[in-house]
């Protein structure tokens, strides 16, 4: 692996007609007029692609990152949702067993004070 290059992120760069683009990934007939580097926000800075290079530098192929990338998400949210749905049911099965023991306890004080008397 040491022949190969090191990955450095894109920059953006904005075309003549004013939208953002990075520069991977510029039509071909795109030529910067600047040497300038632009200042890039927050909010326009280039993904993380540290897991598309190493998924598709061991041969996995677009398939299975855009199945990473959009399953990951789905993934959590769905773990998310099955988490929620079993907190409530221990929330309304300790609040059933609570009530439960509590009518038990009554009930059971009552027939012993009826055989004191």
């Amino acid at each position: 692996m040491d022949h190969l290059p090191a990955p450095r992120p894109p920059s953006v760069v904005h075309l003549p007609d004013g939208t953002p683009a990075y520069t991977d990934h510029l039509p071909a007939t795109y030529q910067p007029t600047t040497g300038v580097p632009q200042v890039v926000h927050v909010h326009q800075a280039p993904p993380d692609r540290t897991v598309q290079r190493l998924a598709l530098g061991s041969g996995m192929g677009a398939g299975a990152v855009a199945a990473g990338v959009y399953f990951g998400p789905l993934l959590v949210g769905a773990l998310t949702a099955i988490a929620a749905n079993l907190a409530l049911l221990a929330l309304i099965a300790s609040v059933c067993a609570w009530g439960v023991v509590t009518v038990v306890k009554s009930v059971s004080d009552t027939k012993a004070a009826r055989k004191r008397r």
